[in-house]
């Protein structure tokens, strides 16, 4: 992307996070409680398009959820229990990087689940969104595309950049010999939970970038949010106190200044 191509998006990226902020406070102040579920192909952009929605937010009313392996605990509680439990309060938005659809993904395709566990799934997660829905939660489903090259390009870039080997997983090795076992459970799970209620909105996620602005692009058109008119904040005065003796700068640890002649 050329200098020109990158200010552009910077600019329409600060445009989104200002509309994200005012959707925080609508959210904020009429008690609204968002889910967002983020699913994809492995590479195909999830992680960073969550941190470009979250960079603007107050971290308090946002949270992301990336559950790991679920505890020999958790395997005996009711499948949804566990991201029940991460589910918004009033006034919260809570993003999940990945989410129950992982019982009709790699559960499935790697043999985690019975057969048995799996269409029960598949048969009761519309009806499981509807009572989501019903109950006052505003729910939004992405999906994100990204085609067999650019895939295999990122995960060749992974394995060579040291900064971002740690995103290369045994999984991800595993889903690219499975890339058609994957494909088909897709679109199993596309069958029955694409509904009119709750449907899937993907994203072509081919370029990271284009990618992150038609998502929150989209995601703001979603929600009906209104701008909230913030309070005036006035500075008070700072009170000195006569008595206070600052102690001597010496007498506390600071760290080195490596970098003061660089940045000059």
């Amino acid at each position: 992307m050329t200098k020109s191509k990158t200010r552009l998006y910077e600019k329409e990226l600060e445009k989104l996070h200002l509309e994200l902020v005012k959707l925080q406070a609508w959210v904020k102040e009429t008690g609204k409680k968002v889910v967002v579920v983020f699913e994809g192909r492995d590479a195909a952009g999830k992680g960073g398009i969550i941190k470009r929605i979250i960079e603007p937010l107050n971290p308090r009313f946002c949270r992301v959820v990336a559950l790991g392996v679920p505890t020999e605990r958790e395997k005996t509680q009711w499948y949804y229990q566990r991201y029940v439990h991460h589910f918004p309060s009033a006034g919260e938005i809570v993003i999940f990087d990945r989410s129950w659809y992982n019982r009709a993904g790699v559960e499935r395709v790697m043999g985690f689940c019975t057969d048995e566990e799996y269409w029960y799934f598949i048969r009761s997660c519309a009806e499981f969104e509807k009572m989501l829905i019903n109950s006052g939660i505003i729910l939004i489903k992405y999906w994100l595309s990204v085609c067999d090259e650019e895939q295999e390009k990122r995960f060749k870039e992974r394995i060579k950049n040291p900064l971002k080997r740690w995103k290369i997983s045994p999984m991800d090795l595993e889903s690219r010999i499975r890339w058609s076992e994957y494909a088909k459970a897709k679109d199993v799970m596309f069958q029955y939970t694409d509904t009119e209620f709750c449907p899937w909105y993907v994203i072509n996620a081919d370029n990271k970038k284009l990618a992150r602005l038609n998502c929150i692009h989209h995601l703001l058109n979603l929600i009906p949010y209104e701008e909230v008119m913030a309070e005036k904040i006035k500075l008070p005065p700072k009170k000195e106190d006569e008595n206070y003796i600052r102690p001597p700068i010496d007498s506390q640890r600071w760290i080195p200044d490596v970098y003061s002649e660089l940045l000059k």
